[in-house]
């Protein structure tokens, strides 16, 4: 085992080397990105000093890495893997913010990322929707816009990973720059405006997963009939949820999130329709009661009329904006009551600059805020839908969540799922272990023996 460690570690080294070697510089990149169809001239490799220290420090984890797994055994080396992250990630903060994050989604893609091996905690397991969640932490939309790295993500440890927003058409979002870091505030402003490849080529990807999916399980079963293939969802070891958009020129948005229905949902563990971001002008008014009812109905009689199996169609979800008044909300939730809406994802980014933020000259810039700045503003909006819903609904919380204290206090609050994003950007992979970790110290030192059990819990 240890000798296929190294082996594959060195293998890696290489194909990483030549990667590099082969692309062009971060600069030719970005120059060439302006001129529609340009292709820039060949020109001789050369890494800037941020490069090679990301470079080196990648290469040198992967060879210690291969030494280190000669010595120990598997959950050991996957727990040091995920720690090593710390060192590299930091790195990322030294590019371009989008160019980072393009460079974070190919390494999940490629497999440059560490691989969950060990099981999670009992304690954390939950059945929502039919569906069995190992955990309730997820990724939220926007990282994997187009689906490029849903395995890899689902492999470091996620319970599910949420792809998209997926526009019908391509387009490509506003102008750069559209995302900033606030890294003192523990937050990020963006104004991407559902960049995205469309549904072609995101209904392409996914239904490659999901093939390789049920080659793996049927293989599974006829070699070993009697082992239980690992629970998980359309795409892997998770659940994977595909969060529609709505292309910006489009003048029929239910027409937009009905193509979604009709082209991903084969592929979808659940469904999600957007209509909450702040960067698309007037998606927000979706949000109105008359609105919302008709376009629900519209993407509910959509995903009715296709033919499912026996798991029957995705659930549909709903994501909405923490800058609703207490009538919107009601609103919100008498809709989704009657209609018997699957859930609700609560909440988007924020167009509002709460304080510290609001002190940071960056804060002047257009778009959605995100990170730790939101947490009190989505979490106190939680607990209202939850007691407005009366608990029927499940609720998946987002906003603000980098400790497994933030995901316990979303769960207490209302929310049977728990995602986040910002948090994952500046923590790295070594964060998810560390929330689930935190997550059951939390459930344990207030005696609960479930996710479920602790559900609601501010409320009783």
């Amino acid at each position: 085992m240890a000798g296929r460690a190294v082996t594959s570690t060195a293998k890696w080294a290489r194909e990483f080397l030549l990667k590099r070697v082969s692309s062009n510089p971060i600069g030719a990149i970005r120059n060439s990105s302006s001129v529609p169809g340009a292709s820039p001239a060949p020109k001789v490799p050369h890494f800037s000093k941020k490069g090679r220290i990301l470079t080196g420090a990648t290469i040198g984890m992967a060879i210690a890495g291969g030494a280190y797994v000669s010595t120990t055994d598997e959950a050991t080396f996957c727990g040091w893997l995920f720690s090593a992250t710390k060192v590299v990630n930091p790195l990322f903060a030294l590019l371009d913010a989008e160019f980072a994050h393009k460079l974070a989604v190919t390494a999940a893609s490629r497999g440059w990322v560490p691989r969950e091996k060990r099981p999670d905690p009992q304690i954390l397991g939950l059945e929502v929707w039919g569906r069995k969640f190992s955990n309730p932490i997820g990724l939220a939309a926007g990282f994997d816009k187009n689906a490029e790295a849903t395995e890899g993500l689902l492999g470091l440890g996620f319970g599910f990973v949420e792809v998209g927003s997926v526009t019908p058409v391509p387009q490509e979002g506003n102008p750069k720059p559209r995302i900033f870091r606030l890294p003192q505030e523990g937050a990020i402003i963006n104004r991407c405006g559902f960049n995205s490849e469309g549904i072609v080529v995101v209904a392409k990807r996914l239904g490659a997963q999901h093939g390789k999916r049920m080659l793996a399980e049927t293989s599974a079963t006829s070699s070993s009939p009697n082992e239980e293939v690992k629970p998980g969802g359309k795409s892997g070891p998770g659940i994977l949820g595909v969060n529609l958009g709505k292309n910006k020129t489009s003048e029929d948005a239910a027409a937009d999130y009905v193509q979604g229905v009709h082209n991903l949902s084969q592929y979808a563990d659940y469904l999600v329709i957007n209509v909450s971001s702040p960067n698309t002008a007037g998606l927000r008014m979706l949000q109105g009661r008359k609105q919302l009812k008709d376009l629900v109905k519209k993407v509910q009689a959509a995903r009715d009329e296709m033919q499912w199996g026996d798991e029957g169609p995705p659930p549909l979800l709903v994501k909405i904006a923490p800058d609703l008044s207490r009538g919107e909300l009601e609103d919100i939730a008498a809709v989704a009551l009657a209609l018997r809406l699957d859930g609700l994802i609560i909440s988007n980014t924020t167009v509002s600059r709460p304080a510290p933020v609001s002190n940071n000259p960056v804060a002047a810039e257009a778009g959605g805020l995100s990170g730790k700045p939101l947490f009190p503003l989505s979490t106190n909006m939680l607990g209202e839908m939850y007691t407005l819903t009366r608990g029927k609904i499940p609720l998946i919380g987002c906003g603000g969540v980098s400790s497994g204290e933030d995901a316990y206090k979303k769960i207490r609050a209302g929310a049977t799922l728990v995602q986040l994003y910002t948090g994952f950007a500046y923590g790295g992979p070594a964060l998810i272990p560390q929330i689930k970790e935190e997550l059951v110290s939390c459930l344990e030192r207030d005696g609960f023996k479930s996710i479920q059990e602790a559900i609601g819990a501010d409320h009783r």
